[in-house]
């Protein structure tokens, strides 16, 4: 007696789990193709006229003057001179003139960030005066009050770094441009 062998089931060969893996992919697959086939287009109907595509024009955004204030600064340092100046000009009445007295009421660190314009973006202070908050205050409105800057046209925007000298009297004098500071 003979006997041939039988192949193996699919239950057998196939886990449980790829069989569910198997038809989950079957399934997929004609999803896929469902969505991929596309309706044809309807007919043009022949009662309406060709109209050209509507291009929609771009919104205009009304358009800044220039700068009257420009900077040929190429970098940060340079562009410091530049915003030395400014603040000078503004506040020529609050300089402090002549040598800064030995002893100081305040000194402060601040970066200045400003946009492409010459308008203040930012301000971080690297050294806050924290014992004479009045001056804190006072330079961030100075800064502020002074906007705009010559625009760094070069730079496209900059970020510079300003030592602030603070005398009791209320006036100053900034590191770039200091007169220098008395011995005694």
């Amino acid at each position: 007696m003979s006997t041939s062998p039988t192949a193996p089931s699919f239950s057998a060969v196939w886990p449980s789990a790829l069989r569910r893996t198997a038809g989950l992919l079957a399934v997929c697959t004609a999803m896929l193709l469902v969505a991929c086939a596309a309706p044809k287009p309807p007919a043009p109907d022949a009662s309406l006229p060709d109209l050209p595509p509507v291009i929609e024009a771009p919104i205009a955004e009304p358009s800044l003057p220039p700068p009257t204030l420009v900077s040929e600064a190429i970098t940060p340092r340079d562009y410091r001179q530049d915003g030395a100046r400014h603040l000078y000009g503004k506040n020529a009445h609050r300089i402090f003139k002549g040598k800064m007295p030995p002893l100081m009421h305040a000194v402060g660190v601040l970066q200045v960030e400003l946009d492409n314009r010459g308008l203040v973006r930012r301000l971080n202070w690297m050294r806050a005066p924290s014992h004479a908050p009045d001056v804190v205050q006072e330079i961030e409105r100075t800064v502020h009050d002074a906007a705009p800057f010559p625009a760094p046209v070069r730079l496209g925007g900059v970020t510079y770094t300003e030592v602030w000298l603070w005398d009791k009297s209320g006036n100053f004098q900034l590191d770039t441009l200091t007169e220098g500071q008395r011995s005694k």
